[in-house]
């Protein structure tokens, strides 16, 4: 759309208007016109002086833009349990059995010894055998556990309630502590050993 008083299209294609603070500029051919005036053009420092502070804004927007794209995707949740460099190393199986599966997990309906959901048993004595290094049956391109990779561990993602499970997160009915969690995904970095 051209300024108003000058119907001309430039011989590049038009017109392209930039805002700047309360005016739109208009830019023609290397001249910029203000709103409301005549087809006549300002060039070289009226240029600079009229779309100057458009400039200041868009390179501020554009680096805010950049500084907070640049943190997407990396920064988890306050409440959401996180892969630390060293495993606590009280995070034994014998606390994630008897905290986590007999507490929460092993029971009727969801993975107790009789008719455990997809097949998995966390009743002592078979949980383990179960699920270190076993495919899970929901994404069989992963292992229930992985031992020394939490994010490569279906069950830890499960726990999380990440979004690329499929079904509800676990357990069922219920959802553990952040502690909790940071327990399971410890004794997995840890290598996942049956201690």
């Amino acid at each position: 759309m051209p300024p108003p008083g000058d119907s001309t299209e430039s011989p590049g294609g038009g017109w392209v208007a930039a805002v700047s603070g309360c005016e739109v500029c208009w830019k023609r051919s290397g001249a910029v016109m203000d709103e409301g005036k005549s087809g006549r053009g300002e060039s070289g420092a009226g240029r600079s002086a009229t779309c100057a502070p458009f400039r200041a804004a868009l390179a501020l927007a554009l680096g805010v833009a950049a500084v907070v794209a640049s943190g997407c995707g990396e920064k988890k949740l306050p409440f959401e349990p996180t892969v630390s460099p060293t495993p606590n190393p009280s995070a034994t199986f014998t606390r994630v059995q008897n905290e986590i599966f007999t507490a929460n997990c092993a029971i009727a309906g969801c993975h107790a010894s009789l008719g455990p959901q997809q097949g998995m048993s966390l009743a002592a004595g078979a949980a383990y055998g179960n699920i270190v290094r076993v495919h899970s049956v929901e994404r069989p391109d992963l292992n229930r556990i992985e031992p020394g990779s939490p994010d490569r561990s279906y069950m830890v993602k499960k726990l999380r309630g990440d979004p690329d499970i499929t079904g509800l997160r676990m357990p069922n009915g219920g959802t553990l502590t952040a502690a909790q969690i940071q327990l399971v995904i410890d004794w997995v970095q840890r290598g996942a050993p049956q201690d």
